[in-house]
């Protein structure tokens, strides 16, 4: 597929592949464009695959994604129980529907995670209902018993995204449990992976964004190796781009994060930025997400006297994000694992130079130490604090990795490559069910 031909876009009933367009659903029982990636591939995705020329409706519930135009959104609402201000919230009598709704509230009450069973026994209801107005069915990880059955039950080929195991998450979540009564609630919490595991094993065609997430779903999950297909994801290049009209200001580091999260390891950079300031007393630090009240990142930051040197954003537009990453010396991502990291990809694309750890698929995004970004091992503030200090001491490394990542996203990580490779999957997994038929 040429650069002219996306540039050109389709022609009228005709794909840009020259095939006919797809009509395609594309589930997501979380939509949240500001936390976690889902909401964020969800969005590019279903705008580059209508910019091929396919016909894609989204099919979310709370919180419901945000969507660029000419994709419709059809809302399949849950109760919304970790609504915010009241999370865990008990419903009124009256908005009960059916049984779907009862099972919803019971899982909670019992301390487990409902969503993905519940949103996939709706969305079974819908796809049913509503047979033949499809040509394939796109999961984004809900995983659920609802999505078994073939065509015949939810009325077209199933296409399903794993960004990573999540067991992977329960088990860093296990490790960082203070005593067995945390460990009780998270194993609790996380018992929906049960289900998420006896389904995976039963797709017949599975996509996900990294080498190294493809061998955690054979490993974890169990799923065969030759069921599973990497496409890339990445960056809105036009979005995160350089401009140099934003000024840099000395000492800012950015990170996306959530501090209640052990896998993204704020906490260890929290602690690198301690190390850091004995040093550099203008470092200071700027988190994209939520911040903990209590907690290990909380009790840090207090412990360390930084409470004027970190501060935390959420809810800010696109630009306004865009902005905040263009004015740091230098981007960061803790994380102790990632299934691909989108903000790295996004870091990169602004031209900001990266500090990364090694953490899951991490290195197939930020690319080779000392090129591209500087990275170190996970859950090492030392290392942290030194490969920080080295990039904001020196304006020359810091130009040549912040041009080196652009280059390397715009050569691998666009979202206008992740659509054409996922129209493709689509494509085969039609194929295949027309074969067996």
């Amino acid at each position: 597929m040429t650069a002219e031909a996306i540039e050109a876009g389709p022609r009228q009933g005709v794909a840009i592949d020259g095939d006919r367009p797809l009509r395609i659903a594309l589930l997501t029982y979380k939509g949240n464009p500001f936390c976690g990636g889902q909401g964020v591939y969800v969005r590019h995705l279903s705008r580059e695959l209508a910019r091929l020329g396919h016909s894609v409706e989204v099919i979310g519930s709370q919180p419901y994604p945000t969507l660029d135009e000419g994709v419709p959104l059809t809302e399949l609402a849950s109760l919304d129980l970790y609504r915010s201000p009241d999370p865990f919230r008990t419903p009124k009598r009256d908005e009960y529907r059916d049984w779907i709704d009862a099972l919803e509230v019971a899982t909670m009450w019992t301390g487990g995670f409902p969503e993905p069973l519940t949103f996939s026994l709706r969305a079974r209801r819908m796809l049913a209902a509503r047979r033949g107005d499809f040509d394939v069915v796109h999961d984004n990880q809900t995983l659920g018993y609802g999505l078994l059955g073939g065509p015949g039950a939810i009325g077209a080929p199933l296409v399903t995204t794993i960004h990573h195991p999540i067991t992977v998450d329960r088990q860093l979540e296990l490790d960082a449990a203070a005593d067995w009564k945390r460990r009780a609630s998270v194993r609790r919490w996380y018992a929906f992976t049960r289900m998420q595991k006896r389904v995976a094993r039963r797709l017949p065609s599975v996509l996900t964004v990294s080498g190294t997430s493809r061998q955690e779903i054979v490993d974890h999950l169990g799923v065969r190796d030759a069921r599973i297909r990497v496409v890339h994801i990445g960056a809105d290049t036009d979005l995160w781009s350089p401009d140099p009209s934003v000024a840099e200001i000395p000492g800012r580091i950015v990170t996306t994060s959530s501090a209640d999260v052990p896998l993204k390891g704020l906490i260890h950079l929290v602690e690198a930025l301690a190390k850091l300031r004995t040093e550099n007393p203008a470092a200071h630090l700027v988190v994209v997400g939520k911040r903990a009240e209590d907690g290990p990142v909380a009790q840090a930051i207090e412990r360390y006297g930084l409470q004027d040197a970190v501060r935390f954003v959420k809810g800010i537009s696109d630009a306004e994000l865009v902005d905040l990453v263009r004015s740091a010396q230098v981007s960061c991502v803790p994380s102790l694992y990632e299934g691909f990291s989108l903000p790295a990809a996004e870091a990169m694309a602004t031209g900001t130079p990266l500090v990364a750890t090694t953490g899951g698929a991490i290195p197939e995004v930020a690319g080779p130490d000392g090129e591209t970004c500087l990275a170190v091992p996970p859950g090492d503030a030392g290392a942290l604090a030194a490969a920080l200090g080295r990039t904001l001491d020196d304006a020359e490394l810091r130009a040549r990795l912040g041009a080196a990542g652009r280059a390397r996203v715009l050569a691998n990580f666009t979202w206008a490559r992740a659509a054409q490779g996922t129209a493709d999957l689509y494509r085969e997994a039609i194929a295949r069910q027309g074969a067996r038929r």
